[in-house]
């Protein structure tokens, strides 16, 4: 198998439930891949900035997501309470820019974010649309607090996760998580499994071949 120059992008949001649900699989596949292989994250920014409480029934719609993941991805934990005790908000825009200003102090916090915040959002009842709860878990991740901040609520953040909104549409996405090849003008949607982390690499490695078997002969 060879690489070449071939990217694979993972588009995702941090309050996806689904997302959520395949976190510890994405993990052991990013511990697996190829070497050579390219690897870029991507934001979708599944819900635009509100301060308005989230209806009923998009309540009940995400609930029900929960409790179907609950049954279909053996292990993975929800703490229901979140419905009761916090204020949901339809609103996923500041925890992506919270991916973004940890990462903007260094590559490797970008995991660590994403993972607190799933951590506080689904299994500790907390609410990441808040840019207090978002504050807070870069405190318990030893990050510049108030560095953060000011990037966390600067234009520059904004446009950033403009970009990679912009760029996930570009990519096809139209759902989360999503895992896409790209080698020049050439792409591959492939799928995931959210149980299997050596069967989503198989996918990958032989994603990768028929991509630049595809490109060699264009």
């Amino acid at each position: 198998m060879s690489t070449g120059r071939t990217v694979l992008y993972y588009a995702h949001d941090p309050m996806c439930s689904w997302c959520y649900a395949f976190a510890l699989v994405w993990e052991k596949v990013r511990g697996l891949l190829p070497t050579g292989v390219s690897l870029k994250t991507v934001l979708g920014g599944l819900a635009p900035d509100t301060e308005t409480p989230m209806p009923p029934e998009m309540q009940e719609k995400i609930q029900g997501a929960w409790r179907r993941i609950e049954n279909v991805v053996p292990g993975t934990e929800f703490n229901h309470d979140f419905w009761v005790g916090c204020e949901p908000r339809r609103s996923t825009y500041p925890a992506c820019r919270a991916v973004i200003a940890a990462r903007e102090q260094g590559a490797e916090h970008e995991y660590a974010m994403l993972a607190s915040i799933q951590r506080a959002y689904y299994r500790e009842a907390k609410n990441p649309s808040l840019v207090e709860t978002l504050t807070a878990l870069a405190g318990g991740l030893g990050l510049d607090v108030q560095r953060f901040e000011a990037t966390l609520t600067s234009e520059e953040c904004e446009r950033m996760l403009q970009e990679e909104i912009g760029r996930s549409i570009s990519l096809g996405v139209r759902g989360f998580p999503a895992l896409i090849l790209v080698n020049g003008n050439a792409g591959i949607h492939l799928q995931h499994d959210y149980n299997d982390a050596e069967l989503t690499v198989k996918r990958i490695i032989e994603g990768i071949d028929t991509l630049e078997r595809r490109v060699a002969q264009e």
